[in-house]
């Protein structure tokens, strides 16, 4: 019997660290690195970086819904970064580097905005959560080098 998966895209800043803290979590099958929300096709790092494309840094979470649900996901997501900077994820400043989240069905939206809204109104963060939620756009794999950056150099680390 075949795995039934699901995909999630969050873009939290540089992608590394994040694909890191995914790569950690129990249920999730595999992750992948590279950029969505923009208008450019088929960019590359060097065009995202310029800002000229308008794409996220992303990472793609397949993972197993009888393991992991999306909600719980979520949960890494917004203890992997600062929701709250339009922009920005420490020394990183970009369009590149923005909190969003990028839904493939009505129920990942859905659980996205109560997500943020509850987060929000229990007052997690000292400022309001500027993370975008968008429909899952064209996602361009980020170049080889990209994947898994910090475990091939004995860096990831992340523990949530």
């Amino acid at each position: 019997m075949a795995l039934e998966t699901e995909v999630a895209y969050f873009a939290a800043g540089c992608f590394w660290g994040v694909e890191a803290a995914f790569r950690e979590a129990s249920g999730v099958v595999s992750t992948a690195v590279g950029y969505q929300g923009g208008t450019t096709m088929y960019p590359t790092y060097e065009k995202i970086c310029n800002g000229d494309t308008m794409h996220a840094e992303v990472v793609a979470v397949k993972f197993d819904p009888t393991e992991v649900s999306y909600e719980q996901l979520l949960d890494v997501f917004w203890k992997s970064h600062n929701p709250t900077t339009l922009n920005r994820q420490g020394p990183d400043v970009g369009t590149q580097y923005r909190s969003a989240i990028f839904y493939k069905t009505g129920a990942q939206k859905l659980a996205a905005e109560l997500s943020k809204a509850d987060l929000n109104q229990a007052g997690k963060f000292s400022s309001p959560i500027v993370t975008e939620i968008s429909p899952a756009a064209d996602f361009y794999l980020a170049e080889d080098y990209h994947q898994q950056y910090l475990e091939k150099r004995g860096l990831a680390t992340c523990r949530i």
